[in-house]
Protein backbone atom coordinates (compact mmCIF):
# COMPACT_ATOMS: atom_id res chain seq x y z
CA UNK A 1 0.00 0.00 0.00
CA UNK A 2 2.29 2.43 -1.24
CA UNK A 3 0.57 5.26 -1.79
CA UNK A 4 -3.23 6.66 -1.44
CA UNK A 5 -5.10 9.32 -3.43
CA UNK A 6 -2.35 10.19 -5.40
CA UNK A 7 -4.57 9.96 -8.31
CA UNK A 8 -8.37 11.42 -8.80
CA UNK A 9 -10.85 10.04 -11.25
CA UNK A 10 -12.87 12.75 -12.71
CA UNK A 11 -16.53 12.48 -12.12
CA UNK A 12 -18.96 12.36 -14.64
CA UNK A 13 -22.26 13.28 -13.22
CA UNK A 14 -23.28 15.69 -10.27
CA UNK A 15 -23.48 13.18 -7.69
CA UNK A 16 -21.87 14.54 -4.38
CA UNK A 17 -21.08 12.95 -0.83
CA UNK A 18 -22.44 15.20 1.51
CA UNK A 19 -20.85 15.86 4.97
CA UNK A 20 -22.71 12.80 6.35
CA UNK A 21 -22.22 10.22 4.31
CA UNK A 22 -18.09 11.49 4.25
CA UNK A 23 -18.11 10.89 7.77
CA UNK A 24 -19.96 7.74 7.90
CA UNK A 25 -17.96 6.06 5.00
CA UNK A 26 -14.47 7.61 6.73
CA UNK A 27 -15.39 6.07 9.84
CA UNK A 28 -16.00 2.82 8.66
CA UNK A 29 -12.79 2.67 6.36
CA UNK A 30 -11.39 3.64 9.87
CA UNK A 31 -12.89 0.87 11.32
CA UNK A 32 -12.00 -1.69 8.67
CA UNK A 33 -8.44 -1.06 7.91
CA UNK A 34 -7.15 1.82 10.49
CA UNK A 35 -6.88 4.44 7.31
CA UNK A 36 -7.60 7.60 8.12
CA UNK A 37 -8.73 10.13 5.50
CA UNK A 38 -8.82 13.84 6.90
CA UNK A 39 -11.26 16.24 6.16
CA UNK A 40 -9.98 17.96 3.38
CA UNK A 41 -9.65 14.89 1.38
CA UNK A 42 -13.40 14.20 1.10
CA UNK A 43 -13.58 15.36 -2.83
CA UNK A 44 -10.89 12.41 -3.65
CA UNK A 45 -13.09 9.76 -1.16
CA UNK A 46 -16.34 10.83 -3.60
CA UNK A 47 -14.19 10.70 -6.91
CA UNK A 48 -13.07 7.02 -5.84
CA UNK A 49 -15.91 6.06 -4.93
CA UNK A 50 -18.01 7.16 -7.58
CA UNK A 51 -17.50 4.15 -9.84
CA UNK A 52 -18.33 1.86 -7.06
CA UNK A 53 -22.08 3.72 -6.66
CA UNK A 54 -22.43 3.13 -10.86
CA UNK A 55 -21.16 -0.77 -10.96
CA UNK A 56 -23.58 -1.53 -8.22
CA UNK A 57 -26.63 0.85 -9.86
CA UNK A 58 -26.91 3.20 -6.24
CA UNK A 59 -28.35 6.57 -6.11
CA UNK A 60 -26.34 7.73 -2.77
CA UNK A 61 -23.54 7.60 -0.85
CA UNK A 62 -25.25 6.91 1.83
CA UNK A 63 -27.12 3.55 0.13
CA UNK A 64 -23.38 2.42 -0.54
CA UNK A 65 -22.58 2.74 3.21
CA UNK A 66 -25.38 0.93 4.11
CA UNK A 67 -24.13 -2.20 1.13
CA UNK A 68 -20.84 -2.21 2.96
CA UNK A 69 -22.68 -2.45 6.13
CA UNK A 70 -25.75 -5.15 5.76
CA UNK A 71 -25.33 -6.70 2.03
CA UNK A 72 -24.72 -10.45 1.72
CA UNK A 73 -21.95 -9.09 -0.94
CA UNK A 74 -20.66 -6.53 1.81
CA UNK A 75 -17.08 -8.89 1.95
CA UNK A 76 -16.63 -8.93 -1.47
CA UNK A 77 -17.01 -5.18 -1.82
CA UNK A 78 -14.80 -4.64 0.83
CA UNK A 79 -12.35 -5.99 -0.60
CA UNK A 80 -13.02 -3.60 -4.14
CA UNK A 81 -13.52 -0.80 -1.28
CA UNK A 82 -9.90 -1.63 -0.52
CA UNK A 83 -8.45 -1.43 -4.03
CA UNK A 84 -10.10 1.39 -4.94
CA UNK A 85 -9.27 3.78 -1.71
CA UNK A 86 -5.17 2.62 -1.55
CA UNK A 87 -3.29 2.47 -4.88
CA UNK A 88 0.32 1.06 -5.37
CA UNK A 89 3.18 3.43 -6.38
CA UNK A 90 6.33 0.94 -5.80
CA UNK A 91 8.67 -0.38 -8.06
CA UNK A 92 11.56 -3.43 -7.67
CA UNK A 93 14.67 -2.25 -5.65
CA UNK A 94 13.06 1.18 -4.63
CA UNK A 95 15.29 3.47 -2.24
CA UNK A 96 18.36 1.98 -3.39
CA UNK A 97 20.52 3.42 -0.07
CA UNK A 98 18.20 1.73 2.69
CA UNK A 99 18.14 -1.73 0.89
CA UNK A 100 22.16 -1.12 0.29
CA UNK A 101 22.21 -0.93 4.20
CA UNK A 102 19.82 -3.81 4.22
CA UNK A 103 22.22 -6.13 1.96
CA UNK A 104 25.51 -5.01 3.36
CA UNK A 105 24.63 -4.71 7.53
CA UNK A 106 21.75 -5.98 8.36
CA UNK A 107 21.43 -8.96 6.43
CA UNK A 108 24.52 -10.09 7.02
CA UNK A 109 24.33 -9.55 10.81
CA UNK A 110 21.64 -11.19 10.94
CA UNK A 111 22.60 -14.46 8.76
CA UNK A 112 25.87 -14.71 11.20
CA UNK A 113 24.02 -14.77 14.34
CA UNK A 114 21.68 -17.93 12.92
CA UNK A 115 25.08 -19.85 11.41
CA UNK A 116 26.68 -19.13 14.85
CA UNK A 117 23.71 -20.30 16.24
CA UNK A 118 23.57 -23.18 13.80
CA UNK A 119 20.13 -22.47 12.93
CA UNK A 120 19.89 -21.37 8.90
CA UNK A 121 16.47 -20.14 9.44
CA UNK A 122 15.14 -16.76 8.72
CA UNK A 123 11.87 -15.26 8.52
CA UNK A 124 11.59 -11.81 6.83
CA UNK A 125 7.87 -9.68 6.67
CA UNK A 126 6.94 -7.54 4.37
CA UNK A 127 3.57 -6.02 5.67
CA UNK A 128 2.02 -3.51 2.96
CA UNK A 129 3.43 -5.21 0.45
CA UNK A 130 1.70 -3.93 -2.60
CA UNK A 131 1.63 -6.04 -5.66
CA UNK A 132 5.31 -7.40 -4.72
CA UNK A 133 7.80 -5.34 -5.84
CA UNK A 134 9.11 -5.76 -1.92
CA UNK A 135 9.41 -9.10 -1.08
CA UNK A 136 10.53 -9.94 -4.54
CA UNK A 137 12.96 -7.99 -4.24
CA UNK A 138 13.85 -9.08 -0.39
CA UNK A 139 14.21 -12.22 -2.42
CA UNK A 140 16.77 -11.47 -4.82
CA UNK A 141 19.07 -9.37 -2.33
CA UNK A 142 18.81 -13.06 -0.38
CA UNK A 143 20.00 -15.00 -3.56
CA UNK A 144 22.48 -12.25 -4.01
CA UNK A 145 23.82 -12.87 -0.76
CA UNK A 146 23.71 -16.29 0.21
CA UNK A 147 24.28 -17.29 -3.45
CA UNK A 148 24.57 -21.52 -3.51
CA UNK A 149 24.44 -21.60 0.53
CA UNK A 150 20.86 -20.94 -0.05
CA UNK A 151 19.76 -24.50 -0.62
CA UNK A 152 20.72 -25.27 2.84
CA UNK A 153 18.84 -22.30 4.62
CA UNK A 154 14.83 -22.37 5.49
CA UNK A 155 14.29 -18.58 4.55
CA UNK A 156 10.45 -17.72 4.11
CA UNK A 157 9.17 -14.27 3.16
CA UNK A 158 5.97 -13.07 4.52
CA UNK A 159 4.12 -11.06 2.32
CA UNK A 160 0.86 -9.22 3.60
CA UNK A 161 -1.34 -6.16 2.22
CA UNK A 162 -5.26 -4.78 2.90
CA UNK A 163 -5.78 -5.57 -0.86
CA UNK A 164 -7.21 -9.18 -2.58
CA UNK A 165 -6.51 -6.94 -5.92
CA UNK A 166 -3.32 -6.32 -5.66
CA UNK A 167 -2.08 -9.70 -3.86
CA UNK A 168 -3.53 -11.86 -7.21
CA UNK A 169 -1.21 -9.55 -9.00
CA UNK A 170 1.32 -9.60 -6.72
CA UNK A 171 1.23 -14.11 -6.73
CA UNK A 172 1.11 -13.64 -10.97
CA UNK A 173 4.50 -12.06 -10.39
CA UNK A 174 4.30 -10.56 -14.24
CA UNK A 175 5.48 -6.82 -14.23
CA UNK A 176 6.14 -3.78 -17.11
CA UNK A 177 9.02 -1.79 -17.73
CA UNK A 178 7.87 0.89 -15.19
CA UNK A 179 7.77 -1.37 -12.08
CA UNK A 180 11.66 -2.28 -12.91
CA UNK A 181 12.59 1.55 -13.34
CA UNK A 182 14.68 1.74 -9.87
CA UNK A 183 16.11 -2.09 -11.15
CA UNK A 184 19.54 -2.57 -12.08
CA UNK A 185 19.81 -4.23 -15.20
CA UNK A 186 21.70 -6.79 -14.39
CA UNK A 187 19.45 -8.16 -11.66
CA UNK A 188 16.72 -8.10 -14.09
CA UNK A 189 18.74 -10.06 -16.66
CA UNK A 190 19.34 -12.70 -13.75
CA UNK A 191 15.99 -12.68 -12.09
CA UNK A 192 13.44 -12.05 -14.88
CA UNK A 193 12.24 -13.76 -17.90
CA UNK A 194 11.66 -11.31 -20.79
CA UNK A 195 8.04 -12.26 -21.90
CA UNK A 196 8.17 -9.82 -25.08
CA UNK A 197 5.90 -6.67 -25.11
CA UNK A 198 7.57 -4.71 -22.08
CA UNK A 199 6.79 -7.75 -19.72
CA UNK A 200 8.43 -9.80 -17.07
CA UNK A 201 8.26 -12.79 -15.30
CA UNK A 202 9.89 -13.06 -11.75
CA UNK A 203 12.22 -16.16 -11.99
CA UNK A 204 10.68 -19.58 -10.04
CA UNK A 205 13.26 -19.50 -7.51
CA UNK A 206 12.36 -15.83 -6.40
CA UNK A 207 8.82 -16.43 -5.94
CA UNK A 208 9.61 -19.68 -3.89
CA UNK A 209 10.61 -18.26 -1.20
CA UNK A 210 7.44 -15.76 -0.72
CA UNK A 211 4.54 -16.55 0.81
CA UNK A 212 1.58 -14.11 0.02
CA UNK A 213 -1.65 -13.39 2.14
CA UNK A 214 -4.16 -10.99 2.57
CA UNK A 215 -3.76 -9.08 6.12
CA UNK A 216 -5.79 -5.78 7.99
CA UNK A 217 -2.88 -4.55 9.73
CA UNK A 218 -5.53 -2.70 12.42
CA UNK A 219 -6.70 -6.20 13.30
CA UNK A 220 -4.55 -6.98 16.23
CA UNK A 221 -5.23 -10.83 16.30
CA UNK A 222 -4.62 -11.68 12.33
CA UNK A 223 -0.97 -9.51 13.44
CA UNK A 224 -0.54 -12.00 16.30
CA UNK A 225 -0.66 -15.27 13.97
CA UNK A 226 2.28 -13.84 11.80
CA UNK A 227 5.64 -15.85 12.95
CA UNK A 228 8.14 -13.89 14.55
CA UNK A 229 10.04 -12.24 12.20
CA UNK A 230 13.83 -11.17 12.09
CA UNK A 231 13.61 -8.63 9.63
CA UNK A 232 10.07 -6.34 9.31
CA UNK A 233 9.97 -4.14 6.04
CA UNK A 234 6.89 -2.16 6.82
CA UNK A 235 7.82 1.00 4.07
CA UNK A 236 5.02 3.68 3.17
CA UNK A 237 2.03 2.45 5.10
CA UNK A 238 1.98 3.99 8.48
CA UNK A 239 1.68 7.43 7.16
CA UNK A 240 -1.83 6.90 6.23
CA UNK A 241 -2.34 5.83 10.20
CA UNK A 242 -3.67 8.20 12.72
CA UNK A 243 -1.65 8.75 15.57
CA UNK A 244 -3.37 5.47 17.65
CA UNK A 245 -3.27 3.31 15.07
CA UNK A 246 0.56 4.02 14.41
CA UNK A 247 1.14 2.94 17.92
CA UNK A 248 -0.77 -0.34 17.97
CA UNK A 249 1.01 -1.00 15.03
CA UNK A 250 4.66 -0.40 15.51
CA UNK A 251 3.86 -1.92 18.64
CA UNK A 252 2.54 -5.08 17.04
CA UNK A 253 5.63 -5.00 15.34
CA UNK A 254 7.97 -5.11 18.45
CA UNK A 255 5.89 -8.07 19.58
CA UNK A 256 6.75 -9.74 16.36
CA UNK A 257 10.26 -9.20 16.29
CA UNK A 258 12.83 -11.68 17.58
CA UNK A 259 15.30 -10.43 20.10
CA UNK A 260 17.57 -8.25 17.91
CA UNK A 261 15.74 -8.14 14.95
CA UNK A 262 15.07 -5.03 12.59
CA UNK A 263 12.14 -2.93 11.39
CA UNK A 264 12.59 -0.89 8.38
CA UNK A 265 10.27 1.84 7.69
CA UNK A 266 9.43 4.45 4.69
CA UNK A 267 12.43 6.91 4.17
CA UNK A 268 9.68 9.77 4.69
CA UNK A 269 8.71 7.99 7.78
CA UNK A 270 9.82 8.30 11.81
CA UNK A 271 9.23 6.32 14.93
CA UNK A 272 9.45 9.73 16.58
CA UNK A 273 6.49 10.29 18.92
CA UNK A 274 5.36 7.13 18.22
CA UNK A 275 7.16 4.46 20.29
CA UNK A 276 10.46 4.82 22.32
CA UNK A 277 10.84 0.55 22.22
CA UNK A 278 12.98 0.49 19.20
CA UNK A 279 16.89 1.36 19.25
CA UNK A 280 17.13 3.36 16.42
CA UNK A 281 20.58 2.87 14.35
CA UNK A 282 21.75 5.49 11.54
CA UNK A 283 23.26 4.44 8.38
CA UNK A 284 23.74 6.68 5.61
CA UNK A 285 20.79 7.02 3.78
CA UNK A 286 18.68 5.07 6.29
CA UNK A 287 17.59 4.74 9.59
CA UNK A 288 17.06 1.48 11.09
CA UNK A 289 14.90 0.62 14.15
CA UNK A 290 16.46 -2.14 16.36
CA UNK A 291 14.66 -4.85 19.01
CA UNK A 292 17.41 -4.99 21.32
CA UNK A 293 17.89 -7.77 23.86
Amino acid sequence: MASLFSKTITLRNDLKITDKEFFQLRDFIYEQSGIYINDNRKYLLENRLINRLKELNLKSFGEYYYFLKYDPGRKQELNRLFEVITTNETSFYRNPPQLKVFQDIILKEVLDKQRAKGQKKLHIWSAGCSTGEEPYTISMILHEVLKLEINSWQIKITANDLSEGVLRSARRGVYSQYSLRTTPKEIIAKYFIDEGNGKYRVKPEVKKLVSFGQLNLSDRFQVKRVERSHIIFCRNVIIYFDDEMKKNVIASFYDNLLPGGYLFIGHSESLHNISRAFKPIHYPGAIVYKKEG
